[in-house]
């Protein structure tokens, strides 16, 4: 389960998505993440499943490597689903029996909530997935910039977050090897019994806790005897330009919402 995560991985592979300015595609994640929230109809959502499947296919990211990170959300999926099917209420009734009455817009409702979250972690996997830490926390930097003359912390923000993307596959690992150490010490991750699985869950997550505090510790330290100071000014040798595959993906964006709004009109 631990592997099957691909938030804040990044998959390195020769295709056009990749070698966008990490800057459009962070307008572009976050332009998907609206529209999912906003579009309505059948129609407007095969429009953003054919999208993210051509995104997908231009990044070159195996699709069994994609589905893979759905796994560990499953869960929620359930759950969300089944929330919005039993307490959506409706006129056009399925089922009902005591409490629990199903509606064909319970129905309607459940689909749609499951069909964004997929969607939705899809998407942001797609962006952490095609860009390293470094580039994307550079780009972040960049658009947020304006917001230093408020006064925002933006460096401090980033560091953040950049920091953050960079632990995360470290954190992982470290859970892979705390899951296999307990393994071999008898310890039962695989009982059906979700309080037993509660349970067997404490001997990880202390270590864990553990060992990120004091990786925090010795981040802390490094950063201090290198006489980090997040107020300075400093530069970047990185030099972020808008290309043609950036221009080509502004227009398509340009595009999609037509596409939507048409749909939106018409049917």
């Amino acid at each position: 389960m631990i592997r099957d995560i691909t938030i804040g991985q990044y998959y390195d592979a020769p295709s056009p998505i990749h070698k966008m300015d990490p800057r459009t595609k962070i307008l572009w994640t976050l332009f998907y993440m609206i529209t999912l929230f906003v579009v309505e109809g059948f129609w407007s959502y095969v429009v953003i499943v054919a999208s993210t499947a051509l995104i997908i296919a231009l990044s070159k990211i195996p699709v069994k490597f994609m589905l893979r990170g759905l796994k560990p959300i499953i869960l929620l999926v359930v759950i969300t689903a089944a929330l919005n099917l039993f307490m959506t209420q409706g006129e056009n009734v399925i089922f009902s029996k005591g409490i629990f009455t199903i509606t064909l817009e319970g129905v309607y409702m459940a689909a749609k909530m499951a069909v964004r979250i997929i969607l939705l972690i899809i998407g942001t996997s797609i962006l952490t997935l095609t860009t390293t830490p470094t580039v994307l926390t550079g780009g972040l930097e960049i658009l947020l910039s304006p917001l230093k003359k408020i006064g925002v912390p933006i460096s401090v923000f980033v560091m953040m977050v950049g920091i953050a993307l960079r632990f995360i596959p470290t954190l992982l690992d470290e859970t892979d090897k705390i899951i296999k150490a307990q393994t071999s010490r008898g310890a039962d991750f695989e009982n059906k019994n979700p309080v037993k699985r509660i349970k067997a869950m404490i001997p990880i997550l202390i270590p864990l806790f553990v060992s990120a505090f004091r990786r925090a510790d010795d981040l802390a330290v490094a950063m201090e005897c290198r006489c980090y100071n997040a107020d300075a000014d400093r530069s970047s040798y990185r030099r972020f330009a808008f290309g043609k595959r950036d221009f080509y993906a502004l227009m398509y964006a340009v595009i999609f919402v037509i596409i939507l709004v048409v749909i939106k009109v018409v049917l």
